[in-house]
């Protein structure tokens, strides 16, 4: 399929996440995997992950490669698919140079948590590369082998993981601009938002990976923000704290598929969930000129009724009222049909949604769609350690 020469894809997966974020011909960012069984029927609108992402890596020394799989958390819909990925790597198909995922996992895998099969097959890679890394003291780990920790819990000094060095580790408000030893500064950074550290042992979806990716060509950026399954509390918190230039946002994905948990809370002594008109004002003063809410999700029913899974009609009436650009849904565009997924390019005229604008009375458009521009030269140089 045309792709852009950089930007993000949100593809339809039913109610679960599957974010590709091409930085350039050879640098590629899988944030969480969900391949349902129904994709592989062809008459139904959902992405064949597995697949999709296969025909879209490069290829190095006659191997697929992806750079970085980043996994939020260890829900199925999240990880639908890893096993699959898994076996390609065993079969000397595929190289994933680095995982990135947070603390939660290591805790799942140690606590012996009731996981899927694919959970636990990317827990158990997680725990192989982190035991080959504390074994190897400040020696280099190749490319394949590396993780990245992101965020903070005691667990990390328990006496198994002191040998995991600093290098492999990252808290919420810092940066990274090296993606499986690519350095990307001044083209790619990802800043981290969660998990906060004392969320730690919460229920999963309160410890997601949040963060914010930031594509650059030129003067010209895109920015994507990426929050998992974080519900109201984090998310105000990340708001609050955050510098404006952290917390700005041309694309939003709506949190645990446009569930109203984003922005509808029940406070202690509240009789009931009432809406938090805080975060929706803090996320529509953050967003660009140009700014649209993704829902990776089923189509979003025109009412819902109480306890019901997202995503909901409600949050989507709340996220039309604050999107400068619109809000879109996977399984609505181009249509509810499709398998295709929606694209963003970021070129020189900065970000742009790269299939074209879909109608909408309930949205507000932006005026002109651009095409992907840039050369087909990468934007970062090898460095370090990592076979290419």
């Amino acid at each position: 399929m045309d792709l852009p020469a950089r930007g993000f894809i949100f593809w339809p997966v039913g109610c679960g996440d599957s974010t590709t974020v091409k930085v350039n011909d050879n640098v590629v960012l899988q944030i969480d995997i969900h391949h349902m069984k129904q994709a592989d029927d062809e008459t139904t609108p959902f992405s064949p992950m597995v697949d999709r992402l296969m025909d879209l890596l490069p290829e190095v020394e006659g191997v697929k490669y992806l750079a970085v799989f980043a996994l939020t958390h260890a829900d199925l819909d999240h990880c639908q698919g890893f096993e699959s990925l898994l076996e390609k790597v065993e079969a000397g198909e595929l190289r994933i140079g680095e995982l990135w995922f947070t603390p939660r996992i290591l805790r799942d895998y140690t606590e012996h948590e009731e996981l899927s099969q694919d959970a636990q097959a990317f827990c158990d890679e997680a725990m192989r590369r982190v035991e080959l890394i504390c074994g190897k003291g400040e020696e280099e780990v190749d490319s394949g082998d590396r993780v990245l920790v992101i965020g903070g819990d005691d667990i990390l000094e328990e006496d198994q993981f002191k040998g995991l060095d600093d290098r492999f580790k990252r808290r919420p408000g810092e940066e990274v601009t090296v993606l499986d030893g690519f350095h990307l500064d001044g083209t790619f950074r990802a800043f981290l938002h969660a998990p906060f550290g004392d969320d730690s042992t919460q229920e999963r979806n309160k410890t997601s990976l949040g963060m914010q990716i930031t594509l650059t060509e030129g003067e010209a950026t895109g920015r994507a923000m990426l929050f998992g399954d974080l519900d109201y509390p984090p998310l105000s918190r990340i708001f609050e704290y955050s510098k404006p230039e952290d917390k700005a946002w041309d694309v939003l994905l709506a949190p645990h598929h446009c569930s109203k948990s984003a922005m509808y809370f029940q406070d202690e002594g509240d009789d009931e969930k009432v809406l938090k008109q805080d975060i929706l004002d803090a996320i529509e003063a953050a967003a660009g000129e140009t700014g649209w809410v993704v829902a990776s999700s089923v189509p979003v029913p025109a009412s819902n009724q109480l306890g019901d899974n997202p995503p909901h009609a409600l949050a989507k009436a709340r996220y039309e009222e604050i999107a400068p650009s619109g809000f879109l849904c996977t399984g609505e565009y181009p249509d509810e049909e499709s398998d295709e997924p929606i694209v963003f390019s970021v070129d020189v005229d900065g970000i742009a949604l790269f299939s074209g604008e879909p109608k909408s009375e309930a949205s507000k458009v932006s005026e002109a769609v651009t095409a992907a521009r840039g050369g087909d030269e990468p934007h970062g140089s090898v460095v370090g350690f990592g076979k290419r």
